[in-house]
């Protein structure tokens, strides 16, 4: 209790000689989850999702301090460093006044940084995860990742393993040191920890995933997402670009990635000559100090009907839509018409199919709820007979509040089906 409050008093004499500065935002480059499996629907998952709009950090989802590790020297993860407010949370890196010895994992440890940790309450595991942030223009990470925080009984009874999923790492300014590519773009790795039958431990990493950029993560904010598929891949996505892939490392364990992981957020010193060690001046600099996040989010998958999957929840995560991945469609002639869409919904919705022959006359429709989220389906239109199979036919979809009319409606699409004997 000593410690904590003596660094406390470091740190308040040496933030109140500066304002925090409040970063500039423009418009999102990217928003929510990739689209999802047929069948299936994305919804917000509460427990790993943050807009940070508040004043104070809320401690129902998230430690204020990494609970395992205290930092990797000279940098010490404090709570002091970790603030709410102006819409952001904030991590604040600080030289402090002098060197602080701390006795942890049977040794003495000397710090003389004051870094930053956010860490889950909650384990999770696989999903959409994603988070917009703007690095500190320093040398210290910026981060965006999962570990397990135990060892599990590995393939041979006699080993173990423990698993580290990086979706994004970086530092904020370029430098005279070898991980000077870190100051821009996105980084994205898997680690694979596994201790053999004799005590001796690995590294085991997949290749690691780049975007490659020529602005500095410290110059505006991004988005930086991961798609934990399941126990063997990965896919990253970098604000508005294409996603890349992962194989995770599966030479010890056929499925390797097969154990719930904790989310964390980590401001940190990386090792020199690696990185170079934050100088005092950019320390204390209220301009290039802190880390902005400015949301995080995290999405689960379930099955696209399933009424009550969806936690409630007032963000307008999605600009509401109807779409097709194609104008138009081929199928059998049938009384059956299958509709394959995909929808977007901040609330619970309703759609509403129309089918007209080449003349402009309506021969089908259908309607049902679409339930808030991001969905994936097939619907379908019933007729009362087989149709004709000379002209296309065009479908118009629309989506709308429920009992809603013409007025609200919120978007329509249209797509034209070719049909077949």
């Amino acid at each position: 209790m000593i410690f904590k409050q003596t660094i406390a008093f470091f740190l308040l004499v040496s933030g109140s000689l500066f304002a925090q500065e409040i970063p500039k935002t423009k418009e999102e480059t990217r928003q929510g989850p990739p689209k999802p499996p047929m069948g299936k629907r994305w919804v917000l998952n509460p427990d790993f999702s943050d807009e940070f709009n508040g004043t104070e950090l809320d401690t129902t989802k998230w430690y204020d301090h990494h609970p395992t590790w205290i930092g990797r020297p000279p940098g010490l993860f404090m709570a002091s460093q970790v603030s709410v407010g102006d819409g952001f949370l904030k991590m604040t890196s600080k030289k402090l006044e002098k060197d602080t010895i701390v006795h942890a994992y049977g040794r003495d440890i000397t710090f003389n940084v004051g870094g930053a940790a956010v860490v889950s309450k909650k384990s999770t595991k696989f999903g959409y995860y994603e988070c917009r942030v703007k690095a500190a223009a320093t040398t210290m990470s910026t981060t965006f990742w999962f570990s397990s925080s135990n060892n599990f009984k590995g393939p041979n009874d006699c080993d173990k393993y423990g698993l580290e999923w990086d979706i994004h790492e970086s530092i904020g300014r370029e430098g005279d040191f070898n991980g000077s590519y870190f100051a821009s773009g996105m980084h994205s790795n898997s680690h694979f920890w596994y201790t053999d039958c004799d005590g001796e431990k690995h590294d085991y990493r997949a290749p690691q995933v780049k975007f490659e950029d020529e602005r500095l993560t410290s110059q505006d904010f991004n988005i930086y997402g991961g798609w934990w598929q399941n126990e063997s891949t990965a896919s990253y996505y970098y604000n508005d670009r294409a996603p890349k892939h992962q194989k995770f490392y599966d030479k010890v364990k056929d499925k390797p990635f097969d154990q719930p992981m904790y989310m964390r957020l980590v401001s940190e010193t990386y090792p020199f000559p690696w990185i170079e060690i934050p100088t005092a001046q950019e320390l204390n600099d209220p301009s290039k100090n802190a880390v902005y996040y400015d949301w995080v989010r995290a999405y689960k998958l379930v099955d696209a009907n399933d009424s009550n999957s969806q936690e409630r929840n007032n963000l307008k995560l999605y600009n509401e839509n109807i779409s097709f991945d194609s104008p138009i469609i081929a199928q059998k002639q049938s009384t059956s018409i299958e509709i394959p869409l995909t929808y977007k919904a901040n609330q619970d919705r309703e759609i509403e199919l129309k089918l007209f022959d080449n003349d402009g006359e309506k021969v089908a429709e259908s309607k049902f709820i679409a339930y808030a989220g991001y969905a994936n389906i097939t619907a379908v239109v019933h007729t009362e007979g087989k149709l004709s199979t000379e002209a296309p036919y065009k479908l118009t979809a629309n989506i709308a509040p429920i009992n809603g009319d013409n007025k609200s409606i919120l978007d329509q699409n249209t797509l034209y089906i070719n049909l077949m004997k």
